[in-house]
């Protein structure tokens, strides 16, 4: 149960990627707008600015869509993590906060080449490489690893840098192809560190 009273009747409501965890935004939100959330499952805020409830997304239709949800352990803020749909900052970046880059890019990407499977155009790489099968994916993997050890062996430090995000990439395709998300790669190498 969420304690609204501790805070005036508003509590934080820290956003982050369900998929990347990446921290998106930092908003507030009254038990309307909680009880709004959990209706439609969109993140609806109480806009101190503004005086009312807000969708986020009502105007641009980048909504953040739930996925699940944390209460802290003084039941006064709440973490919700979502599945963007678009860029969540106002400026027209990935998150509010500026940060470098992006940690969890491979996360992203991989959202990325779902997306091209669920919604395929003729322009996309990854549609074109589809189209060619699962023999030809993993050939592009086997070639773009080759690649990549003749660059660490051979070439500027760039060119390495390159033909390692050449690999990457491939492999998440191929992951995508197969069915395996990243996901349970990083749950097997962490089991394999414990």
């Amino acid at each position: 149960m969420i304690d609204f009273a501790k805070g005036d009747g508003l509590v934080p409501v820290i956003i982050q990627d369900a998929q990347t965890l990446e921290v998106l935004m930092l908003g507030y939100m009254n038990e309307e707008a909680w009880q709004k959330t959990q209706a439609e499952k969109k993140v609806t805020f109480f806009s101190r600015s503004k005086d009312r409830l807000w969708t986020k997304g009502e105007e641009s239709g980048n909504f953040l869509h739930v996925v699940r949800y944390h209460i802290d352990c003084d039941q006064d803020t709440l973490l919700i993590q979502v599945q963007p749909e678009g860029p969540t900052c106002h400026t027209g970046s990935r998150s509010c906060f500026r940060t470098d880059f992006n940690q969890n890019f491979l996360l992203q990407l991989e959202r990325i080449i779902g997306n091209r499977y669920t919604h395929p155009t003729e322009e996309s790489y990854v549609n074109r490489l589809r189209n060619r099968g699962l023999n030809k994916i993993a050939q592009k993997v086997g070639e773009e690893a080759v690649e990549t050890v003749i660059a660490a062996l051979a070439q500027s430090e760039q060119e390495f840098i390159d033909e390692t995000s050449d690999l990457f990439f491939h492999l998440l395709v191929l992951l995508k192809e197969k069915g395996v998300p990243l996901e349970r790669i990083a749950k097997n190498l962490e089991s394999r560190h414990q």
